[in-house]
């Protein structure tokens, strides 16, 4: 028989229904109904997840973790680098473990998003979903215009052979409208147009790769699979040319004193390299397009992980063994220290090598845009099915089979923020997303390893509950340490959840409840017939 109708209130089970769980064979049967199209092999989620981890972060990031910031905030490590980069990929793979049982127990779009629903309730389920686009939505904007400033950074290098308009094209067509107030602070007199006192600032190459990025999304998974390999071959390539070219210039004197900054230097790196690890999450939310995701995906999360470490290690050994980092260094070693080593060994070769490294930074960034702009979609299209966004947004293009409509609207939400937003501050906060995810996935194998134990779990996290507590300690004891840090991202995150509660509680809230009421209609109407 039916529960009794209720009407949708606020006053009347309010904590039941903000605690209501789906249940994961309910998700299931969902994704078997509507699904998206299977396409996904275990190559495919290797190289999306290689894609998404090694971006801008090996090549400018690890610059700073060596040597340490200008403004002397964080200590570098100098050679001990290494070990940084050690710590950092054990306190993800705490976290990438608990991904991967989730992952192949319930196979559907949504990552973070879908198990917190499974665990925690609807009300976790909706702040994690909001927390997830602080680090796929705005990290895509972000994202986006920092392949923008490497584009034309590696115009710049061809001002002998480029037209002087193209080589050096006007500020206010390739920066947002903050960076150019930053630049007018410096400089009153430089060239901006402006309408009623505003400047006009339009980030056209950012612009121009997320459309180009939502069009190759929309075609489908499979061929933005292919894409993501173009550019890993790419990257991985020119990695490769700076170890392989560069360990001929490494000179082991400048591996001594191996820790010039103690143990505070090796904590302070790990923090900062720890964000150039983050991506692989992002498989968990293409889980329902795998073709055998209960043994591919496991071995795609961690396997990604494990092969950036190795390249990560590598670089780090050839990188401090070609520059001294124990003590200052230049400016252009921070800003882009693998072509700086490359084009300081004075060999000619060297120079076209950091062109390549350039480019090889460029698709670095193209990938991660690719990942990051389909892990958002896929964790809106999840919540579209539990009713917190419109229905439209499930509707599965009959060619492609991808949810196009979906897709664009998030390139042209994209547009807007690269034209609206102080990317700084938005940056900052995807990290808080990116902890607060790690967490959760934590908590919410220890809470289904608890409820729901007879469940069959096709990948098992080892030494529960150990490695889930360890996730929750790294994670937590990061975000801690990033919080302790002065900047507005702290205190702005805070407000961000509850922008997000009130969201919910005005609408998601409201619209759960109506659904439920018109399933109740539909079952009380068939028993009468």
């Amino acid at each position: 028989m039916a529960e009794k109708f209720n009407r949708a209130t606020f006053t009347r089970s309010f904590l039941r229904h903000i605690t209501r769980i789906k249940a994961p064979d309910e998700m299931l049967a969902e994704a078997k109904e509507q699904g998206l199209e299977k396409s996904l092999g275990v190559w495919d989620l290797i190289i999306l997840g290689v894609g998404a981890i090694i971006g801008s972060g090996i090549f400018a990031v690890v610059g700073i973790a060596a040597a340490g910031s200008v403004d002397g905030s964080s200590a570098g490590a100098g050679p001990a680098l290494v070990i940084s980069m050690i710590i950092a990929a054990i306190a993800c793979i705490f976290s990438a473990l608990c991904y991967s049982e989730f992952a192949t127990m319930i196979p559907v779009a949504g990552g973070a998003y879908t198990y917190t629903f499974a665990t925690l309730g609807e009300f976790a389920a909706w702040m994690v979903g909001w927390v997830l686009m602080l680090e796929y939505a705005i990290g895509f904007i972000a994202v986006a215009c920092a392949w923008s400033n490497h584009f034309i950074q590696l115009l710049s290098g061809f001002e002998k052979v480029l037209p002087p308009w193209l080589a050096h094209p006007p500020v206010w067509l390739t920066n947002d409208v903050f960076s150019v107030g930053k630049m007018l602070a410096d400089n009153p007199s430089l060239d901006v147009p402006r309408f009623l006192g505003i400047p006009v600032c339009i980030n056209l190459p950012a612009i121009l790769i997320v459309l180009l990025i939502t069009a190759i999304l929309v075609k489908g998974t499979k061929d933005s699979a292919k894409m993501a390999g173009i550019m890993v071959v790419i990257k991985m390539a020119v990695i490769a040319l700076f170890i392989i070219g560069g360990a001929f210039f490494v000179t082991p004197d400048n591996w001594h004193p191996f820790a010039p900054n103690g143990i505070s230097g090796i904590w302070s790196a790990a923090f900062l390299i720890f964000f150039a690890y983050i991506g692989f999450d992002a498989l968990a939310t293409a889980a329902e397009e795998c073709k055998n995701p209960q043994k591919d995906l496991p071995i795609g999360i961690i396997g990604s992980l494990l092969i950036t470490t190795v390249v990560y290690v590598l670089v780090a050994l050839v990188l401090t063994g070609m520059q001294n980092t124990s003590g200052p260094v230049p400016l252009e070693f921070l800003k882009a220290p693998m072509a700086y080593c490359m084009t300081k060994t004075g060999q000619s070769w060297a120079v076209y090598a950091s062109y390549f490294i350039s480019i090889g930074s460029l698709a670095g960034l193209t990938s991660v845009l690719l990942v990051l702009e389909m892990a958002a979609t896929r964790i809106l299209f999840a919540m579209s099915r539990d009713h917190f966004i419109s229905k439209k947004f499930q509707k599965i293009d009959p060619k492609f089979k991808t949810p196009a409509l979906l897709t664009w609207t998030v390139g042209i939400l994209a547009v807007i923020g690269i034209l609206t937003l102080n990317l700084d501050v938005a940056a900052e906060l995807c990290n808080y997303g990116t902890f607060t995810s790690f967490i959760i996935v934590c908590v919410a194998v220890l809470i289904l390893r608890h409820t729901d134990p007879e469940r069959p779990r096709p990948f098992k996290v080892p030494f529960s509950p150990v490695t889930p507590a360890l996730g929750i300690i790294c994670c937590g004891g990061l975000m801690v340490y990033k919080s302790m840090q002065a900047g507005s991202s702290a205190l702005l995150f805070p407000v961000w959840l509850g922008v997000g509660a009130i969201i919910y509680l005005l609408y998601g809230f409201i619209k759960n409840r109506d659904n439920e009421n018109k399933i109740h209609k539909e079952l009380v109407s068939g028993q009468k017939d």
